[in-house]
Order: structure tokens, then C-alpha cells, then sequence
């Protein structure tokens, strides 16, 4: 086990040393001290290693993530997992706004609550929050999966494209072009995998599942103002 000191060595260093680390690396675990909130911790990795930080973090924890498993045991700020590509990115507590914005793959499992626009814009990441998401989740979301265990704010889903939406608790509303739609065998299979990754204890047959009307796709002279 490796343990940085980010409050004495400095951010710079920490993602400097990460960014080092090839795929041979036998130096696979890593634990980051005094984090206090600290923006960009562990950004743009491209290793399979395991960054555990021990408390709270800023803005873009674990942006553009590739290989790496991080996990935050705390909260987190806006962007974590931003861009992500691969991995796993893991949030002990509540992440601010836009987590797993614009994700391309691997899993962002948040433990608390999401704020609003959580997984915009997604492209094939898989989000699974334990409680609730904010307003405007999945906003233009692409592909990929969102698993909420709580309820939805405003609008979930406005816009939305091909990505699979699976709630448990209550929607407030539902974004322009998004429905309701029937849950099938291989939609409960697809949501038992997603439970069983992100820790949840929850049953698949308890969610409903949201997506795309498929009606903004092509122009039509009615949606014109």
C-alpha cells in the first residue's frame, strides 16, 4: 500500500505519480490522506490501480478515468467521474452536480445522493445511486444505464436518446421524449447485473424503467414554436 499525503506532497504530485503507473506497475494500491476537498484528485488515469481516498473531494474527482478503480470514502463535488471512460468509480457519501457527466464506460456507483444532471449527456456509462437524483438527470443521455434506488427530480430524461433509465421511488416529472416503458425479461436481467456491481440490495422487480419516445429524432412541423 502506497499512501500520498496530498496536504504535504501537493496535487500536482499525486496525479503526476498516478500518471506514471504503467500496466506492469506492482504498485497497484494507493491511499490519498488529507484530501480536505481538494478539486481534480486522481484525474485521467490509465492503469488498473486502486486509488482509495480517505475523505471528501472537490470539482472533477477521477475525471477521464481509464482502468482505475477510486473511491472516494466521502463525499464528492461537482463532475466526479466526468468523462469517464473505464473502471470504477466508487462515492461513499452524496456527488454534487453532473456526476458521470458525458461518461463513456465503466461503472459510477454513488452510495448517497446525486444532485441535478446526473449522467448528462452519458454515452455509455453505467450510474447506480443509492438514493435519489436531482433535477434534469440523464439529460440528452445516449447510452448506458442510470439506476436510481430513490426518487427522481424535474424532468428525468429530457431528451433523451438510447440510454436505459431504471427508477425505484417516485419521478416528479419526465423530460420532453421520455416514457415509461415496459419492463422485460431482459431488462430485469440487465438491472439485477447493475444491482449486484453497485452494492445494492434492492430487487429489479421493483423499479420501473424510462426512456425514449423516439418522437425527436426527425423534424416535424409540429415541435417548431
Amino acid at each position: 500500500m502506497q499512501i500520498f499525503d496530498l496536504e504535504a506532497q501537493g496535487l500536482r504530485a499525486l496525479n503526476a505519480t498516478l500518471h506514471a503507473q504503467a500496466e506492469t506497475t506492482n504498485q497497484t494500491q494507493w491511499e490519498v490522506v488529507n484530501p480536505r476537498g481538494s478539486h481534480a484528485i486522481a484525474v485521467g488515469l490509465d492503469a488498473p490501480i486502486e486509488v482509495n481516498v480517505k475523505g471528501s473531494t472537490g470539482y472533477y474527482c477521477a475525471g477521464m478515468n481509464k482502468q482505475a478503480t477510486v473511491h472516494v470514502h466521502g463525499s464528492a463535488g461537482p463532475g466526479v467521474a466526468e468523462n469517464m471512460m473505464s473502471g470504477t468509480v466508487v462515492i461513499d457519501g452524496d456527488a454534487s452536480q453532473y456526476a458521470g457527466a458525458t461518461g463513456h464506460g465503466g461503472t459510477l456507483v454513488i452510495k448517497g445522493n446525486a444532485s441535478s444532471r446526473c449522467g448528462i449527456s452519458m454515452k455509455g456509462i453505467d450510474i447506480v445511486v443509492h438514493g435519489n437524483v436531482g433535477h434534469m438527470s440523464a439529460f440528452m443521455a445516449q447510452s448506458g444505464n442510470l439506476v436510481v434506488c430513490g426518487d427522481a427530480g424535474d424532468a428525468l430524461g429530457d431528451s433523451i436518446y438510447e440510454a436505459r433509465l431504471f427508477v425505484r421511488g417516485s419521478v416528479k416529472s419526465l423530460g420532453a421524449d421520455c416514457i415509461e416503458k415496459e419492463m422485460r425479461p431482459e431488462h430485469l436481467e440487465i438491472l439485477a447485473d447493475l444491482l449486484a456491481r453497485g452494492g445494492c440490495d434492492a430487487k429489479p422487480e421493483e423499479f420501473k424503467r424510462y426512456g425514449s419516445a423516439r418522437k425527436l429524432y426527425n423534424f416535424h412541423i409540429d415541435n417548431a414554436y
